[in-house]
């Protein structure tokens, strides 16, 4: 049985086309002829992954799974598929985020959630990365519907971090958040919760925003307005870009704590890398973010900025408390455990 896998992109460092990447490895070690196919890649998986022209349909027994992720000529070769289908939502963000920043965006993100819709009939299986995201697609008119984390490979997060920015951040409470810039991550209620902290709690900290920049860069700009409004310092507030994985370790490696003012996450990578890494985590609790950390972490709901400032400066400094986090983070780690999340996929695949 052929089990063949279609991303919009394959860009190293994606967590999508990395979950795929690890799926095609179970499919092979399961016996399958098994590849990935994408419409645009890095020039460095060409050979890892394949381009979506190099596919070809097979018989009526294999199977089409299509990770969604944006609008593209994928939703229309799926629907008009003949073999066995299985759809992976990793969710659009709402149009109304990007609303006075990114028109384009927004027209993007309404296609892409009206495709979803139109794929409804077409899937044997839809399989959501979170509960979050199977509730969508269970609203969205999908028939049969389940739940298949973001496959990760845990030993990435113990390979060494970049050593000279090991050792040029580490000894200040440093706050990270990791996660594109973009208008419905919230950055600017982080910045806005640095201030308070530098002005009201302690003179002595420092933020890190790592995330890619987009080219339409209105938000990125107003939040470098921001920044010159409160009499930041790129040393204070660091906007890193998009980053190396060694450089990523790296700030998680020197961080204090997580803290995400997201207000719409689909399942929460980042999330599971700060559980991987050790970083006591406190995020707003809305969309995916309840059912990614359960009883992990720490989350807020209606508390106002000064109020989450001081929830992280205590899970900064307070070893207590960040020790009694910690040790709950590792404990959630097991529900995206590599072992548990191939079992899943393999039942999965069975089910059809």
């Amino acid at each position: 049985m052929r089990v063949d896998q279609w991303v919009p992109a394959l860009h190293r460092g994606d967590a999508i086309g990395d979950s795929a990447r690890l799926m095609r490895d179970s499919f092979r070690s399961w016996g399958h002829e098994a590849d990935v196919y994408a419409l645009e890649m890095d020039d460095d998986l060409r050979g890892d992954g394949r381009l979506f022209s190099e596919w070809r349909p097979g018989n009526a027994a294999d199977v089409v799974l299509f990770h969604f992720a944006l609008p593209s000529p994928l939703s229309g070769a799926f629907a008009s598929h003949r073999g066995r289908r299985i759809l992976i939502h990793h969710n659009i963000t709402p149009p109304e985020f990007f609303l006075g920043f990114d028109p384009e965006m927004a027209r993007i993100c309404r296609i892409g959630r009206e495709e979803l819709l139109g794929l409804a009939p077409h899937a044997d299986l839809a399989l959501g990365d979170s509960e979050f995201n199977r509730k969508e697609l269970e609203e969205a008119g999908f028939r049969k519907t389940s739940v298949l984390p973001i496959f990760l490979d845990f030993g990435r997060y113990l390979l060494p971090p970049n050593r000279v920015l090991t050792e040029e951040f580490e000894g200040r409470p440093n706050v990270l958040f990791v996660g594109r810039v973009s208008p419905n991550k919230r950055q600017e209620d982080l910045i806005r919760l640095a201030a308070y902290w530098k002005r009201f709690i302690s003179p002595d900290v420092r933020l890190f925003l790592v995330g890619k920049i987009p080219d339409r860069r209105k938000y990125a700009d107003a939040l470098q307005a921001l920044l010159y409004e409160l009499g930041f310092t790129p040393f204070e507030v660091v906007l890193t870009g998009h980053v190396s994985h060694d450089d990523l370790l790296a700030y998680y490696r020197t961080a204090r704590v997580f803290v995400s003012m997201s207000a719409h996450e689909g399942f929460g990578v980042p999330l599971v890398e700060s559980m991987l890494m050790d970083v006591p985590i406190l995020a707003r609790g809305v969309t995916a973010v309840p059912g990614t950390l359960a009883e992990a972490g720490v989350q807020f709901h209606d508390e106002t900025i000064p109020e989450v400032a001081e929830m992280a400066f205590a899970l900064a400094t307070r070893e207590d408390l960040r020790a009694n986090v910690i040790a709950g983070q590792r404990a959630r780690l097991e529900a995206f455990a590599p072992s548990r999340v191939e079992g899943l996929l393999k039942a999965h695949l069975e089910s059809l």
